[in-house]
């Protein structure tokens, strides 16, 4: 029996592409994606979407897999941005370079660092960085792999 697959799903507010294309840049993985405009027949759908707007997104294969698309509101509805308190991605690491480097690309990519990254009085080393559309990355290498 096939195993099930999952991945959180983010509704963008408009930058879908622009999101989706910057993770892919940092992360990794193959991007998927395909627009309101390739879709041949919209007609039933109960919104109009912007022109450029991403139906669905999916990106696989990488440090994580994310799907998403961009969200469209009604008429002069504001979308909330995707910082948030509610929700952060953890991605775990091999080894403690890798987590570096990683972070300092989030930061250095119009980020802003939350909690450095360090070893933590729990034995990993942790570490958390929000991108420049205001996600927070959780990075993490366990403790057997704490070598730095």
């Amino acid at each position: 029996m096939p195993q099930p697959q999952n991945s959180p799903y983010v509704a963008f507010p408009g930058n879908g592409q622009e999101v989706l294309a910057h993770w892919q840049e940092l992360f990794g993985g193959e991007l998927e994606m395909m627009t309101y405009d390739e879709i041949p027949d919209l007609s039933g759908f109960p919104f109009t979407p912007p022109r450029g707007a991403v139906a669905h997104g999916t990106l696989t294969g990488g440090l994580f897999t994310v799907s998403g698309g961009d969200a469209i509101g009604g008429p002069g509805d504001e979308l909330p941005p995707l910082g948030s308190d509610v929700y952060s991605f953890l991605i775990g690491l091999e080894d403690v370079e890798s987590a570096k480097s990683l972070f300092a690309r989030i930061a250095e990519g119009g980020g802003k660092v939350a909690m450095p990254f360090e070893l933590a009085p729990w034995g990993d080393h942790y570490g958390q960085v929000v991108d420049r559309f205001g996600v927070m990355f959780a990075l993490v290498v366990g403790g057997s792999s704490t070598q730095s």
